[in-house]
């Protein structure tokens, strides 16, 4: 009898377990479709605004573009955090957080203002006009970003399908737009510019009617002011994130001019394309971490996680290093240019994925401040790596084959100082 019980509950035990590991991949299933339809759309929105902007154009607005994600970060001092939490551990606060996400919003605006001229100062001045970076600047700050913020709601949420088809929803009303433009009798990067700015508020609206939770705003500041320096640490983070990842982008365009930059755009948005499933992937783990803080303690699933990431990120560029070597004209003419120098970056989006993956685990894990500190630091190695290589390297081949190495020293710092951090307790919240 004792046998027969025995039995049946490690039954009982498999029957759970089973159940748990078919609703995780069946989440999983469900997210990683919105990302199946962002990468298709986002390569429809490349290859048709990739070769309808010459390549100089095209540089300029990639830069800018990657400028605009960094400072949207800015926006409610990093509040977007503490949403996300919220919506994962207690989403009946979602009206009232979403509540405190607007007030912050408008109380950065002006901090957001003055970081976008210093950027503009420092890297765009005399390449782009005033007006154009500030369009892109609103369309990724002040439009795209709080659509994101639906998105991550609804992730926290568990509502992935929801998520996935918003995703969907903003990345082909990108593409219908650069669509357009490629139909348009003007062509130029002002039409673009303004085209890119009516899509942004498209996909907006589209997310505030539809897919934002139907919860009654209420504004609680006493709330938002305790959770405000944990905020303040992400927000910092976040923009030195975007820095570290985006910062090859305004170095290249400081020191090689706008066709260089351009030829390196095309080059990087090709590597950025690889890193849309493993972003799905990152989310899930995230929220997991967050219920279970100590659930990457043993080396074994770390480096098992990290070698699947960068094994799918190197397989994916080196599919499409092999489709534009034998077909370089696939993806337009502008794009042929810089097909010969794909397969020259191989190991260059598995690394560049593992560093995010590795930064997002702190996060997962409240040590928002030691994160922050961690992006500092790669963000200046990054920015001493790449100014070091342009100024010894000419041939545009010779520096995409040096990029490897370059990410290499990145990701082996970023090791280091990530698993330094997680042998550090948790922050609970």
């Amino acid at each position: 009898m004792t046998n027969i019980r025995g039995s049946a509950g490690q039954m009982k035990r498999f029957l759970r377990l089973l159940s748990g590991r078919r609703d995780a991949l069946q989440a999983y299933a469900t997210a990683i479709s919105g990302s199946a339809g962002r990468l298709v759309f986002s390569l429809i929105y490349f290859i048709a605004l990739a070769n309808t902007l010459t390549i100089a154009d095209f540089g300029l607005f990639a830069t800018a573009s990657a400028a605009g994600v960094m400072l949207s970060r800015i926006l409610a001092f990093g509040f977007i955090s503490a949403l996300y939490r919220v919506a994962t551990v207690k989403p009946r606060l979602i009206g009232t957080f979403s509540a405190g996400f607007a007030a912050l919003g408008v109380l950065s605006l002006p901090a957001l203002a003055a970081a976008s001229w210093l950027v503009f100062l420092l890297f765009f001045s005399g390449d782009i006009s005033p007006p154009l970076f500030a369009l892109v600047v609103v369309a990724e700050a002040l439009l795209w970003r709080p659509a994101e913020v639906v998105v991550i709601v609804n992730n926290g949420m568990g509502r992935f399908g929801r998520a996935a088809t918003l995703v969907i929803t903003g990345t082909l009303t990108r593409a219908g737009a650069a669509l357009l433009f490629a139909l348009s009798p003007r062509t130029d990067l002002a039409a673009w510019c303004w085209l890119y700015l009516a899509a942004n508020l498209v996909a907006l609206a589209v997310a505030i009617l539809v897919f934002h939770p139907r919860q009654r705003l209420r504004l609680r500041m006493a709330l938002y002011w305790r959770r405000l320096p944990d905020s303040l640490y992400v927000a910092g983070a976040e923009v030195l994130f975007y820095l570290q990842m985006e910062f090859d982008k305004l170095v290249v365009l400081a020191y090689g001019g706008p066709h260089l930059a351009g030829i390196y755009a095309i080059v990087m948005r090709l590597v950025d394309l690889t890193a849309i499933p493993i972003r799905t992937f990152s989310m899930m783990l995230v929220q997991k971490m967050m219920r279970a803080p100590d659930m990457l303690a043993r080396r074994t699933v770390r480096a098992g996680i990290e070698g699947g990431v960068f094994l799918v990120s190197t397989v994916a560029l080196l599919a499409l290093a092999l489709l534009l070597h034998f077909f370089p004209n696939a993806l337009g003419r502008n794009v042929a240019e810089a097909a010969p120098l794909v397969g020259l970056a191989l190991f260059v989006p598995g690394l560049r994925n593992l560093v995010e993956y590795q930064a997002e685990l702190l996060f997962a894990r409240g040590q928002t401040a030691l994160r922050a500190v961690n992006l500092a630091l790669l963000a200046g190695a990054k920015a001493l790596l790449l100014i070091w290589l342009l100024n010894r390297v000419a041939d545009t081949a010779e520096l995409v084959l040096w990029l490897n190495g370059a990410f290499a020293a990145l990701y082996l710092l970023s090791a280091v100082l990530t698993y330094s951090a997680l042998g550090r307790p948790a922050k609970r919240h």
